[in-house]
């Protein structure tokens, strides 16, 4: 079986149960199970720490999900959600200037203190999204398949199209060529995910835009990590795809923007 048939055959049950816990399940149930998911992030983060035994690495995962119980009664009573959606971008920000630098050493702090900002404000901004009144679930759908428009897009441009390399150090399988395949799918995706749920479609054209360069940001950004340890995958939970950090490397650089854009159209509080 090739790794792509594995990938869709993995895939298939992935997305069931993603749709059940959107539409089918109360906003805590997937608020939990989104935190879940994060922590099981953790751990596998804690690998770029250089850490090896079990309990610093349990230990990692654990400080990340008392994080996401204190964000959850900070944010937003204590604290803006807007601020830590815009702490979040400043990270990414960095995070292209590192890529860009790349090969630097990874001090264990500044990995950390990068895991933190990579898992905990995802998470704030899945919950943020999954709470907008009547719309929540489907808002969440449309960020994830934009998300996962601009990885499909971008694989399958690459394959057929890709020449130039687009972060050679970092992730050699990488071209622009896909890099514009899968801006060009997400736009096309975002815009008629904000269609079906009252989003404009202008404005929607800009998210996809943003998603989708985002969403290669995070790529790149767990490849610099992986690569700092000598791993090709973060795990071996997912049957070819990988580890779970695989599956959310886009994810969680992606959504506190998607979460950005509806608190700039008026459906999420700041």
């Amino acid at each position: 079986m090739s790794q792509l048939s594995q990938r869709v055959l993995t895939a298939i049950p992935l997305l069931a149960g993603l749709l059940l816990v959107l539409f089918l399940a109360p906003v805590w149930v997937a608020a939990l199970v989104g935190g879940l998911v994060m922590v099981l992030g953790a751990w596998e983060w804690s690998a770029f720490l250089g850490w090896r035994r079990p309990g610093w690495r349990a230990a990692y995962a654990g400080s990340i999900a008392l994080l996401l119980v204190a964000a959850s009664w900070l944010v937003p009573a204590v604290i803006a959600l807007d601020a830590v959606l815009y702490v979040a971008l400043l990270w990414w920000v960095a995070a292209l200037v590192w890529i860009l630098r790349y090969p630097t050493a990874v001090p264990t702090l500044v990995a950390i203190i990068a895991g933190t900002l990579v898992l905990v404000p995802a998470w704030l901004a899945l919950v943020a999204i999954l709470s907008v009144p009547a719309r929540g679930p489907s808002l969440a759908l449309v960020a994830l398949c934009t998300i996962f428009a601009a990885d499909i897009g971008a694989y399958f441009a690459g394959r057929r199209f890709g020449r130039v390399r687009l972060a050679p150090q970092v992730s050699p399988g990488k071209t622009w060529e896909g890099l514009f395949g899968g801006i060009l799918l997400a736009m096309l995706t975002s815009v008629a995910g904000g269609l079906l749920v009252g989003l404009p479609p202008a404005g929607m054209i800009a998210v996809g835009l943003g998603v989708a360069a985002l969403s290669v940001v995070g790529d790149l950004t767990e490849s610099m990590f992986k690569r700092s340890i000598g791993a090709k995958d973060s795990g071996h939970l997912i049957p070819g795809h990988g580890g779970v950090l695989d599956r959310l490397d886009s994810i969680t650089a992606a959504l506190p923007l998607f979460a950005l854009a509806l608190s700039w159209l008026g459906l999420i509080a700041p």
